[in-house]
């Protein structure tokens, strides 16, 4: 599969496999069939509590330890400094691995305050060998901006949520001009009509594809990482190879103006959102 790059050299696929609410037995069989199929990229958090699932689908898939990328992701519990640290040491240790090849801060949590704080122990992470790279999720530019102003270092990643209806241009912009890699969380929205929606419909139809890769080649032509979970190996399959599908720059603008001023999934703003 075809690789980004971020302006260290950091690369990732173009497409990865998300993996929130899969956990125990199932979910280690859902990911065993997705590494099969080929995905590269596994991306778990600490509050998903699977990330020992997703470390024993790692060890036991028989794929070359350097040819997977194991993401987890930081809890805004715990962004106080000393917290930050021994929660990424604890991330490591449930997988089993000898260590994670991205490690995000989940939500900035700016009524706190702290995330600088947490970007902080995640760079000494990196520096110790613990994680690999670091990046962070549903960041504002005014939050990546501080990052880099207090301690020198910029996330390689913005883990955004990301889908026709919320297509976040201004955010896909900024992280573009800075090197930074965007990837799209909910890319094939969530409980919503988005996969039935008559653009959505005949632009598949045109090109012989399935509602959900038409979305899925939708994000890769604006440069974004969709990270889409799925069970069957049928659809598995079927994200991986939407990859192989080019829309024209008309069909992505018609998909970008799906976009809606109320568009997103849940009442999750990062400029005030707290999770925790």
């Amino acid at each position: 599969m075809r690789t980004r790059n971020a302006y260290d050299g950091f690369t990732l696929p173009e497409i990865g496999f998300g993996t929130y609410k899969l956990n125990g037995a199932s979910g280690l069989e859902t990911l065993e069939r997705a590494i099969d199929a080929g995905y590269t990229m596994l991306d778990s958090a600490f509050n998903y509590e699977n990330e020992g699932m997703v470390g024993k689908a790692v060890r036991e898939s028989g794929v070359d330890r350097d040819s997977l990328q194991v993401v987890s992701k930081l809890p805004g519990r715990h962004h106080d400094h000393d917290e930050a640290v021994y929660t990424v040491e604890e991330s490591l240790f449930r997988t089993g691995l000898d260590h994670l090849d991205l490690y995000l801060i989940h939500w900035p949590n700016p009524k706190v305050g702290k995330y600088v704080e947490a970007w902080q122990a995640l760079i000494e992470a990196r520096e110790a060998g613990v994680v690999g790279a670091i990046g962070v999720c549903n960041f504002l530019p005014e939050h990546i901006e501080r990052l880099e102003k207090e301690t020198g270092v910029r996330p390689v990643v913005n883990q955004i949520e990301l889908h026709p209806y919320f297509p976040q241009q201004e955010t896909l912009d900024y992280d573009a001009e800075h090197g930074i890699l965007t990837e799209s969380w909910s890319p094939l929205g969530r409980g919503n009509n988005l996969l039935s929606n008559p653009v959505i419909t005949e632009i598949a139809k045109a090109h012989d594809a399935t509602p959900g890769q038409t979305v899925l080649a939708w994000h890769i032509a604006r440069g974004a990482i969709p990270i889409p979970k799925a069970a069957s190996p049928e659809r598995q399959t079927e994200n991986l190879q939407a990859a192989d599908l080019t829309l024209s720059p008309g069909e992505v603008d018609r998909i970008t103006a799906l976009g809606r001023p109320d568009g997103r999934l849940a009442d999750q703003d990062p400029a005030e959102y707290e999770e925790f």
